[in-house]
């Protein structure tokens, strides 16, 4: 393995394989030389292409010795989450169910990437149907921090923060119901972006007007969130809700290598609060380390208030739309395989098979009174800033904090309330490195900016990040390795 490549951007791998620095294979090899060291530690990657990953390095190679036109992530190699189908390449779900299944075709994300260069070379591991913010399941088992392996990588994109936070690479794809970028994120001391709707399109067939989930991505470094997402975003005609700017809104000069700039967030307002007024119950050193943020913000510039939205409906309209998600993905596969799928999706696809007209009609008038009070919001503040996650990265042997400073919980949602709400909101949201415990275990602050701002959000994160730079501290367990 060499030292030089393991902590490379992905903007700097790229750019360093387009100008012949080093070859696609040579960035190959280290990337499945860091998979072979640290995943028999990690259980992170569960399905891997070693041949045909050499296969496409050598054309990637043959590409740039003859001059042909390249991808801004030309020869990058990536592994992918095990929720996004991929061709030719198993795509499990973490469900014995689906343990042999392998896809024809490609989900949009992914052929959005290998159109962009990337070279898949295997697949990270999630919970079952994706299920939870810890990443376990009966066919590959757990996988687990590389902080301290002891502990919970979180999920549902939890193979690809540990694998981000190890340097087995620099970003990956993810998606995001209810935290799935942001809590792992902050569990393994990496970026996790949750995009407004529409801009990586849901897609025909299956449910284009689906809003709850997201697909995103996780990377050491804001400017390679933005990097990904300029090679992905963007419209597609299958796409009904589509947003029409191109990807390319997202390339801007401070993301770019050598930019130099200082970090600057004057004329920006934000309202700030850990718990939401109380409304999250917030272990004391997530708090401490999230509140400590504040000063973060008011030295760069920005005017930093206690006003927040209230957020009273947001657990009705997540619920709701989250059982019924459930129940139109999974509800088939629970009448064929009852026995097969693990309580907490069952709870779920139950729960939307029961609501009953009334119910739902209610999620939708709290969806509208929750519109209104985020539209009132951001038309006077162009941040709000609150924890990412709840808890610390928790013991790996347990499925789900079952309590939180005494206060008990009543399912697998209740730990990750701080995002689930800000799901139900629409919002684009982002997490950043904000700190790490006394234990050594890292903690993430959550940026929420208005639908649509997505832009504006990556620059104000860039700034957060660039003037604290929390990220660039590395678990030992990867620093160790030869």
């Amino acid at each position: 393995m060499s030292k030089e490549l393991d902590w490379l951007s992905t903007r700097e791998l790229a750019a360093k394989i387009a100008t012949k620095e080093i070859s696609a294979r040579e960035a190959l090899s280290d990337h499945l030389a860091r998979i072979d060291a640290l995943n028999p530690a990690l259980n992170a990657v569960v399905t891997r292409d070693d041949e045909g990953a050499l296969a496409r390095a050598d054309a990637a190679d043959q590409a740039v010795a003859n001059g042909e036109p390249i991808g801004p992530l030309h020869g990058v190699p990536m592994t992918h989450k095990d929720t996004h189908d991929t061709a030719g390449m198993r795509t499990t779900w973490g469900s014995p169910i689906m343990a042999d299944r392998v896809p024809e075709t490609d989900s949009l994300i992914i052929a959005r990437l290998k159109a962009a260069g990337v070279n898949t070379t295997g697949k990270t591991n999630v919970p079952e149907f994706a299920a939870g913010s810890h990443t376990f399941n009966p066919v590959f088992g757990t996988t687990v921090n590389p902080y301290d392996t002891s502990k919970s990588a979180s999920g549902s994109s939890g193979g690809v923060g540990a694998v981000l936070a190890a340097g087995i690479q620099a970003s990956g794809d993810g998606s995001d119901m209810g935290g799935s970028l942001r809590s792992p994120a902050s569990f393994n001391n990496v970026v996790g972006f949750r995009p407004s709707n529409g801009r990586i399109p849901h897609t025909l067939p299956g449910n284009p007007f689906a809003w709850l989930a997201q697909s995103g991505f996780m990377a050491r470094t804001v400017s390679d969130v933005a990097l990904t997402m300029s090679a992905t975003a963007g419209p597609e005609p299958g796409g009904p809700r589509s947003i029409s700017e191109p990807g390319s809104v997202f390339d801007l000069p401070e993301f770019e290598l050598g930019h130099q700039a200082e970090p600057d967030l004057r004329g920006v307002k934000i309202g700030f609060n850990p718990d939401l007024n109380g409304l999250l119950p917030v272990e004391r050193e997530v708090h401490d380390i999230v509140a400590g943020t504040a000063d973060v913000f008011s030295e760069l510039g920005a005017s930093v208030v206690d006003t927040i939205p209230n957020l009273g409906d947001a657990d009705e309209v997540f619920n709701v739309r989250r059982a019924l998600d459930f129940v139109h993905s999974w509800g088939p596969l629970l009448e064929q395989h009852p026995e097969q799928i693990k309580d907490s999706v069952i709870w779920n696809i139950e729960m939307g098979l029961k609501l009953t007209g009334t119910e739902v009609v209610s999620a939708d008038r709290a969806r509208a009174r929750l519109h209104g009070e985020v539209d009132q919001f951001f038309g006077d503040h162009d941040l709000l800033v609150l924890t990412t996650c709840q808890v610390l990265p928790f013991d790996a042997s347990i499925e789900y904090p079952t309590e939180i400073n005494g206060v008990g919980l009543e399912n697998y949602l209740d730990w990750m309330r701080a995002l689930c709400l800000i799901s139900a909101t629409g919002c684009p949201a982002i997490s950043v490195p904000a700190g790490f415990s006394e234990s050594g275990l890292p903690v993430g602050v959550q940026l929420v900016a208005k639908p649509g701002a997505d832009v504006d959000l990556l620059r104000m994160a860039h700034a957060f990040e660039t003037a604290t730079q929390v990220h660039r501290r590395h678990p030992q367990l990867a620093a160790s390795m030869p």
